[in-house]
């Protein structure tokens, strides 16, 4: 499969300029679910910084552990706004519900990483497909694949990575989905042999164990993989209209500050995931991974999204692909940038 997304178009979030910082009274907190991974990050330095309530739009995040389960938040009316995987805003848009990508937050986040003897395999200097031939040998059992729910944009590039490029055997691969979370402690535990991550788990995992390999990083998995978005549903937009546009207009100077100054971002991530446990410096590690790569503009991710859409139908994820007519609403973004 191959999908034309330019560089200038990947970096066009990225570029925006000096973004107007104009205020919007909000009627209420813009309720915003969210997913803790690094991909969210323009959420936690617009929440952080204060930009939000300066605007006079104040927020109320709500965390959740993987984008199915907060997308059924928003089915529910129970939030405005969207930090998570563009998936399962598709299928919810698709059973008639109107939510729309307004932004994208970050491009090539995900990675598979390996440990024990399937990282032993990898390390060997083999290909994917015969480490994995050589982990069923030697363990006579599949290797056990973490990663979130079915219908999630992990899930998906996982068995994307295992089905199209490793082109592994059914029978030497076993996937468990979990939270994001659980994920991480499930690698960490020994309890599977390789898990589809983001970071600041990426950094972190491999931190407290160096023997955790690398087996394949954002682009392996597939071409230009968009990961998250902000959507905001079409009654809030309506509701206000004002507040949608800064809210829009602020997730792009977060991706420009977390672009080219990524290191005045740390304090506001590590707040929001670190909790006061992860150091700064493990965070500012994460924040120049090639795993973290900040982009607003949502037509950089148009192309890559309907090819992956088309591969859930392919998974038995959904019955048709989800039309992207309307999924993305790129003319908010343009009026929030000017």
């Amino acid at each position: 499969m191959r999908h034309p997304i330019t560089r200038r178009l990947l970096l066009g979030g990225a570029i925006a300029t000096q973004i107007p910082l104009n205020t919007a009274r909000a009627a209420a907190p813009i309720r915003v679910g969210f997913i803790p991974v690094l991909g969210s990050a323009p959420l936690f330095v617009v929440n952080g910084a204060g930009w939000a309530k300066d605007a006079g739009i104040p927020l109320t995040l709500t965390q959740f552990e993987s984008g199915p389960n907060a997308i059924q938040a928003i089915a529910s009316g129970t939030l405005d706004a969207y930090v998570a995987g563009f998936a399962p805003v598709a299928v919810l848009r698709s059973r008639g519900f109107d939510l729309r990508i307004v932004a994208a937050t970050a491009v090539d986040e995900f990675a598979v990483l390996a440990r024990g003897p399937l990282a032993t395999a990898f390390a060997a200097g083999r290909s994917a497909k015969q480490a994995f031939e050589t982990f069923a040998a030697t363990e006579k059992r599949p290797a056990k694949l973490a990663t979130q729910p079915a219908g999630s944009v992990p899930n998906t590039l996982l068995q994307y990575w295992l089905r199209e490029t490793v082109k592994a055997a059914p029978a030497q691969y076993e996937i468990v989905p979990m939270g994001i979370d659980a994920t991480q402690q499930a690698l960490l535990a020994k309890a599977v042999d390789g898990a589809i991550v983001r970071e600041p788990a990426l950094t972190i995992v491999r931190d407290r164990d160096p023997t955790i390999a690398l087996a394949a990083a954002g682009n392996d998995l597939f071409p230009n993989q968009p990961g998250g978005v902000l959507a905001l549903t079409g009654a809030f937009i309506q509701r206000e209209p004002d507040a949608a546009t800064a809210l829009v207009r602020l997730f792009a100077r977060a991706t420009k500050l977390l672009t080219e100054t990524p290191d005045l971002a740390v304090p506001h991530i590590a707040a929001a995931l670190g909790k006061g446990i992860v150091p700064d410096s493990t965070i500012s590690r994460a924040l120049r991974s090639p795993a973290s790569r900040f982009v607003a503009d949502p037509r950089a991710i148009i192309n890559s999204t309907r090819a992956l859409l088309d591969y859930q139908v392919v998974l038995g994820a959904t019955k048709e692909s989800p039309p992207l007519d309307g999924l993305f609403d790129a003319g908010l973004f343009l009026k929030a940038t000017g």
